[in-house]
């Protein structure tokens, strides 16, 4: 937790910030994009989870963008809430509306793509991301995703949630006490 656990995250994060990976070396990486650019570059190109260049790969930096920025106002307007006896109205509607914006355009991104994943018939980095984007929204915020909204994100987060990985490592969310 970035909040009971802030002395340690600070220690290899200076930001206080997750997600961050401590490298068995004690190298730090912070921020998804680099945390995922090493794991691509351990897992060989065949196993990466980014396409490896050209419009595929910055398809996916966009919807792994799009997914982050959710996430990103969801956590703010969920903090706005919590650590302000009178939250701003103009902050909080600012970041409704990029939930709903973003939220948009990673429905007119799924619907326009045919296969089981972003990217073929395997989850990548941009399935991931969303679907954590995603599961965070619903548990943090229940009314700002509707499901009948945004029948083919709602349908990808099944899909992605059904996985192993995703079943074996998902963690509730616990607001901050």
């Amino acid at each position: 937790s970035t909040f009971s656990d802030a002395a340690q995250v600070s220690r290899f994060n200076p930001l206080t910030r997750v997600p961050t990976l401590v490298l068995d070396g004690g190298e730090s990486l912070i921020e998804s994009d680099a945390i995922i650019d090493h794991l691509d570059e351990l897992a060989g190109r065949e196993r990466a989870l980014y396409p490896p260049g050209g419009a595929a790969r910055r398809r996916a930096m966009r919807i792994c963008a799009l997914g982050a920025g959710v996430a990103d106002a969801a956590v703010s307007l969920f903090y706005e809430k919590v650590f302000h006896r009178e939250p701003s109205e103009a902050l909080s509607e600012r970041r409704r509306g990029q939930i709903a914006r973003g939220l948009d355009a990673l429905e007119a991104e799924r619907k326009a793509t045919a296969t089981p994943f972003w990217f073929g018939a395997s989850p990548g980095h941009a399935d991931i991301m969303v679907s954590c984007a995603l599961r965070f929204l619903r548990e943090a915020h229940p009314t700002l995703f509707e499901a009948s909204a945004l029948p083919a994100l709602a349908v990808h987060a099944v899909r992605c949630e059904g996985l192993p990985a995703f079943r074996d490592h998902a963690q509730a969310f616990i607001p901050p006490a």
